[in-house]
Parts: C-alpha cells; structure tokens; sequence
C-alpha cells in the first residue's frame, strides 16, 4: 500500500474530529488528563458495577495496582477463594443435613433414586417377538396353543393329539384320520419356522 497515492489525497477528514471524540466519551478520570475516557475500571470490591472512566495510558496503570481483596483480612480472602470453588453456592457434605434434605413431610430423596431405577428396569426393552404367519397362526390354532407357544409346549400337545388321534388307539376307526392329518401338517410348519 503507498501512502502517497492519489486516493489518499483525496480522503477528507473534518476538522474537529477529536472533538468528537471528547463528545462520545467523557474525559479521563486520571487527574490532569484532558483525553477521552474511552476504558472502564472497576472501582471496588463493594462497588460493583461502578467504573471509573480513564484514556488507555491510565487504565493500564490503574489495572496494574487494583487488587480487589485490599483491605479484606486473610480468613475472609480465604473465605472468599473457598466459596468461588462453588460459585458462591450454599453446599453440605453427603449425610450432613438429612433432615433438612428430607423435609418436613418426610421426602426422602434416595427412596425416590430408587423408584426411578425401578421403573427404568420395567421399562426396558422387551425382545420383540416377530409378527406370525397367517399359515402358523392357523398351526397353532389347530394344535389348540397359543401364540406365545415355543418348543416344549408345543412338542408336548403333538405327542397328546397324536396319539388321540391315531388309528391304533382308536380301534382302527379311519374317522380321525383328516384331523391326524392336520395335526401333523401343523407340527411340521411349526418346526419349519423354527419355533422347536
């Protein structure tokens, strides 16, 4: 960038710019100083919120002394640097304020920690048991089960309605024939699916 370019020679800048500057900002706290205040400093420990108004050669030097525990004793510096640890936030130790923690209408926080652990653990998730088959709903239905029906439940009504419907315990009446028919049709599309 050339400084002596013919843009820069064409900038204009209003007189009494510096004026306008005083105008914006109060003056310089600092005694003797007639240059804009343009910086904040805190004025106090008990003062906050309070600022006093200085150019920047005075702030500087004003930040450099400040100590915001002058005139405090060391318990109370102490003090204060224990609180701050906590943001300044009232605290006890576990165990210590039972009562209080409890109140007066006998709340006791852990009976509630234990009521959310226990409703946790009823909520949790369940396997999902997958949506049957037209074709096993109506094998189970046959063999007289549930849908909840798994393995040995199942293998043990087969064996019941087998041997009720066989022949051989029949005296060899062909009647219950179609539905020992069934009966084993279902079994068979039941362990095809993979519920045995």
């Amino acid at each position: 960038m050339k400084l002596d370019s013919k843009i820069f020679d064409s900038i204009r800048v209003k007189r009494g710019s510096e004026r306008v500057e005083e105008t914006r900002h109060p003056r310089c706290e600092h005694p003797g100083c007639d240059r804009p205040g343009v910086y904040k400093a805190p004025k106090g420990r008990d003062r906050e919120g309070e600022y006093f108004r200085f150019c920047v050669d005075h702030v500087r030097e004003y930040n450099k002394s400040y100590n915001y525990f002058s005139g405090m004793q060391d318990d109370d510096v102490r003090s204060y640097q224990k609180d701050s640890l906590t943001g300044h936030r009232p605290t006890w130790k576990m165990g210590v304020n039972r009562q209080a923690a409890d109140g007066p209408d006998g709340y006791d926080p852990r009976a509630h920690m234990r009521e959310n652990a226990h409703r946790r653990n009823a909520n949790v998730r369940r396997p999902r048991q997958r949506k049957l088959l037209a074709l096993e709903k109506r094998s189970l239905d046959v063999l007289n089960l549930p849908e909840t029906a798994r393995g040995e439940e199942i293998k043990a009504r087969y064996k019941e309605l087998v041997k009720l419907n066989h022949p051989d315990a029949n005296g060899g009446d062909r009647s219950c024939e179609d539905r020992l028919r069934e009966i084993i049709h279902a079994y068979n599309v039941l362990k095809k699916a993979g519920f045995l």
